[in-house]
């Protein structure tokens, strides 16, 4: 392959899964690597700094990682992109035709057969039933899972006995929600016709997810007849054509043609990081602007009879699930909790020994299993394994742990900030009989603000008789008197942009 042809595989595949072509300078950076320039050089000819260039370099790489599923750094680009250019990952896409704004397969019976970077695999029941296609290229391996038995149990009777459409796993940061996610595949992946995993990280249009996911199910051999009037195609279990939805049904999809394929197949969707399409500094539930049609996918998926599973992972409740979820109905949501004792089998692998100590270590960071990861390499680092002198400490260390939370934090609004930052200060649980004179909230505002603080799974609720009372976990509480005390809030509100 010449460099124009890298060049053009490398575009086409990007924009495929985001919508976007490459840039000016990232076409500058793939050329420049294909001829073997150094960083300097390129920010040399695009009048920019080298670090600049590394840092556009490095997002680039990580979005083909993503994208092909496998790492993309300078040195093996040209491999990569060589591996997919000879390989059926990219060759099924010739096979499709663009009916609309959709594409769609011109003839299944050119599915290639023979194996591809996507992790697919194909199993018969029988003679009579179809194939069990999976498209699990973005699901992360499944490592070592800590004990989640309650809740894959649960997960699976919502599943496969309650027939549930829509379902959320939801949590704070490094709680293990892709981690158990992962495992239900494993574990229910022969229920279904097709499973398909997605990351919403790179923050894809809905149109793109939908032509991209559809090619999913065209390369795994689902037939497509011709479109009904309104663009939308119409088929059955098998193949077989069925007859046109009236305008009333046509009308229910609205105007999602993936909504047929969950309808016609018995399918396993799964969405990573479903937060991501939702707007920064507004409350929870509100989507970025032209991202709206992602709240039509989720309540048409919970609303349409069909025999297929939606299940969205993320850190913030979709307001489709919180309006629609109900115990005799088929959207669920399953907020994820830290783990108990079984976390000390995390210290245990990072070298600490003091077990006798391990429960106020596990308490103090909530049982989540990443920030328990992250504390144990710093005691590690600082305390040469002691964590005895660890505890022995007045303030509680965050380290790394604090650009983790940076994440979440980043997405509040400005009365969010203020209202962890009184939560923070507060040395007690309390309770929202009345609005704290010092946020001037209304109180139909604050309590749009805790419930939406709640949603993004940020705040504790402890019950006591028939009244609630609300803390912050000690992690968030040390995070947010550091970066989100009332004098910097004030003093940011201040500052012109």
């Amino acid at each position: 392959m010449d460099v124009q042809e890298v060049l053009k595989l490398a575009d086409d595949l990007v924009f495929i899964n985001t919508g976007k072509h490459l840039d000016n300078l990232q076409e500058v950076i793939l050329r420049g690597t294909l001829q073997g320039q150094k960083y300097s050089k390129i920010a040399d000819q695009f009048h920019c700094s080298e670090g600049h260039i590394k840092d556009i370099a490095s997002e680039l790489w990580k979005l083909l990682s993503e994208v092909l599923g496998e790492e993309v750094n300078k040195a093996n680009f040209r491999v990569r992109l060589e591996q997919v250019k000879f390989s059926n990952l990219w060759n099924f896409n010739k096979d499709i035709v663009q009916i609309g704004e959709v594409n769609f397969c011109e003839n299944s019976s050119h599915s290639p057969k023979a194996s591809s970077p996507i992790d697919e695999e194909v199993l018969n029941k029988d003679n009579t039933e179809p194939k069990v296609r999976q498209f699990l290229a973005e699901m992360p391996k499944s490592g070592i899972f800590y004990d989640r038995t309650s809740e894959l149990t649960t997960l699976k009777e919502w599943i496969l006995q309650e027939n549930t459409r829509l379902l959320a796993i939801l949590g704070i940061v490094g709680i293990g929600k892709t981690a158990l996610a992962v495992h239900l595949v494993e574990q229910i992946k022969h229920e279904f016709d097709f499973i398909i995993w997605r990351s919403l990280a790179t923050s894809p249009p809905l149109s793109i997810l939908q032509k991209n996911i559809i090619q999913f199910f065209c390369r795994g051999g689902a037939p497509v007849p011709a479109p009904n009037a309104d663009g939308v195609p119409a088929f059955g279990r098998g193949g077989a054509p069925v007859p046109a939805p009236s305008p009333e049904e046509g009308a229910t999809t609205g105007g999602l043609p993936l909504l047929n394929y969950l309808q016609k197949y018995r399918c396993l969707l799964i969405l990573d990081d479903v937060q991501i399409v939702n707007s920064s500094g507004q409350l929870a539930g509100n989507y970025q602007p032209g991202y709206e049609d992602y709240g039509t996918l989720f309540r048409q998926v919970g609303e349409l009879s069909h025999n297929s599973c939606l299940i969205l992972i993320g850190s913030e409740k979709p307001r489709e699930i919180a309006a629609l979820e109900g115990k005799n109905q088929p959207i669920r949501s399953l907020q994820l909790n830290g783990l108990g004792a079984e976390a000390g089998e995390i210290l245990r692998e990072k070298g600490l020994t003091e077990d006798a100590k391990f429960s106020e270590l596990i308490e103090q960071y909530r049982g989540n299993p990443l920030w328990l990861k992250i504390v144990a390499t710093m005691i590690q680092d600082l305390f040469n394994g002691s964590l005895s002198e660890f505890l022995s400490e007045d303030t509680l260390f965050l380290g790394d742990l604090e650009s983790l939370l940076h994440q979440p934090f980043n997405r509040l609004s400005e009365s969010e900030k203020q209202v962890m930052s009184w939560l923070a200060s507060e040395t007690a649980p309390v309770s929202l009989s009345k609005v704290p004179e010092n946020l001037q909230l209304s109180r139909s505002h604050f309590l749009q603000v805790m419930q939406s603080l709640g949603r993004r799974s940020l705040i504790e609720k402890i019950p006591e008789g028939d009244r609630t009372f609300f803390t912050l976990c000690p992690i968030l509480k040390e995070y947010v008197k550091t970066n989100y005390s009332r004098p910097n809030i004030e003093k940011e509100a201040r500052s012109p942009l």
